[in-house]
């Protein structure tokens, strides 16, 4: 899902401007509102200088929100005011700030399930739900395992200085 959303921001006309991306079931729920909307100087204790948050920091460029199944309700309201308005509240903050951004976002849940029980906005789905790319699971593509292992061995190889070996046939067949 990363490298996706990373070709379609260096695809687009924002390529050379800011891509950010949030894990939104990594952040726990408590601090999800402040890390991606800021917060200002004594909107909670602790709070001794303003941070900005994730969508300031992808202004005018892209955001990743990955996971955004996980997100909740309350949320999602206000990342529908950030579609609809391009603004938004700090948190703490009386006044709004602008931002201009592409967001791409990926679940593994199904979205239209969680609309359906009321755990995920409509609203919020049919606005985010303006391009949909549906990545079918690896074991479903096991022709892209090769590829992949590949490309992951280059990888580590690089990092540690090693010659990069090949993968052995029977290594191959037992992944696949």
């Amino acid at each position: 899902k990363d490298l996706m959303a990373k070709v379609l921001h260096s695809a687009s006309r924002r390529a050379d401007q800011p891509f950010v991306k949030v894990n939104c079931a990594a952040i726990p729920e408590h601090l999800l509102e402040s890390e991606m909307f800021g917060y200002v100087k004594g909107a909670f204790t602790g709070a001794v200088k303003n941070k900005p948050g994730r969508f300031h920091e992808a202004n005018n460029g892209t955001i990743f929100l990955d996971e955004i199944g996980d997100i909740c309700f309350e949320l999602q309201a206000k990342l529908l005011r950030v579609l609809e308005d391009k603004e938004y509240y700090p948190l703490g903050s009386r006044h709004t700030e602008k931002v201009d951004v592409r967001i791409i976002s990926a679940t593994n849940l199904g979205l239209e399930k969680l609309v359906r029980q009321k755990k995920f906005r409509e609203d919020l789905y049919y606005r985010l739900n303006v391009l949909r790319i549906a990545l079918p699971d690896l074991s479903d593509r096991k022709a892209d395992l090769p590829l992949l292992v590949r490309h992951i061995l280059r990888k580590l190889c690089a990092i540690k200085g090693y010659a990069c070996p090949g993968i052995d046939e029977q290594a191959m067949a037992a992944l696949l």
